[in-house]
């Protein structure tokens, strides 16, 4: 089954840069773009907001104003657009489980505070089922040039990284760019250490070679499945949101992967993919881990 790239537009300026970025990955992945609308009927007293059936018809004609937009400036790109009745975050997580990537809109403000992630996006990232790609108000095309790497992050051991590693070469190869997959570590507890753990150091060199070594190994899969993509190892002491953002700024994309936990107040995603949404200037694909 072919997936298609869906962003979910609601007419802010955010959600149109989204679709704009969607497009371009649909086209450079060869897919088609898929364009939704979470819709529920609101009603104002002081303001003519038409019947169900008026609106409803409002809201078509503007997401397909807006979709329109992008065929134009990519022809021969095979574009759908849906409104679909219900709430945004229960619509927009459906939409994400049929979709290749979902493309969400981010407010930002600026290099230092960065994105504002609203709840409906932070709900989304936390349920989807598929890469959920937060793009900021402004963001252009000038962004993607050659020379920007997509960026990702790499922790635990190969299989616990394999999906956050294969969007991240899957989506370098289509723009022709580096991947800088970065491993951040930090020294453990005294306490944490065993007779075990000492010996794997011991035969590793110490802490960083064997950080190094768990990286690459890591790599090595997505290296000879992705011959073509140049890849930069990245291994650096630290919390791994801090050096993922001190890297972001060479970046075109960076490419995070969380572990939504449950809640008493519902999902909510990792302080890894917390902090890099929140700070980073470009483009951030969240990528569901198992």
């Amino acid at each position: 089954m072919t997936r298609p790239i869906t962003a979910g537009v609601d007419g802010t300026e955010e959600s149109l840069a989204a679709l704009a970025w969607a497009a371009r990955e649909a086209v450079r992945r060869e897919l088609p773009l898929r364009v939704v609308h979470a819709w529920r009927f609101q009603s104002h007293e002081a303001l003519d907001t038409g019947d169900a059936d008026q609106q409803a018809g409002w809201v078509r004609d503007a997401v397909e104003e807006a979709a329109r937009g992008v065929a134009e400036r990519h022809p021969g790109l095979a574009v759908t657009t849906e409104v679909l009745e219900g709430s945004p975050v229960d619509t927009l997580t459906a939409a994400a489980a049929d979709a290749e990537v979902l493309v969400l809109g981010s407010r930002g403000h600026g290099r230092v505070v960065g994105f504002l992630l609203g709840s409906v996006g932070q709900q989304v990232i936390a349920g989807a089922t598929r890469p959920v790609v937060l793009v900021r108000a402004g963001d252009e095309p000038a962004a993607e040039a050659a020379g920007r790497e997509v960026v990702v992050g790499q922790q635990g051991d190969p299989d616990d990284s394999a999906a956050v590693l294969c969007f991240a070469f899957e989506t370098a190869a289509a723009r022709g760019a580096t991947v800088r997959a970065v491993r951040a570590w930090t020294l453990p507890p005294v306490f944490a250490y065993s007779p075990g753990s000492m010996k794997l150091l011991d035969e590793a060199g110490g802490l960083e070679p064997y950080e190094k070594k768990a990286l690459a190994a890591a790599l090595q899969p997505w290296r000879d499945r992705f011959p073509d993509v140049a890849v930069v190892e990245h291994v650096e002491m630290g919390s791994a949101g801090q050096v993922l953002l001190e890297v972001a700024g060479r970046a075109q994309l960076v490419v995070v992967g969380r572990r939504a936990r449950r809640t008493a107040v519902g999902a909510r995603i990792g302080s890894v993919a917390h902090g890099v949404l929140h700070h980073a200037s470009c483009p951030v694909a969240v990528v569901p881990l198992a």
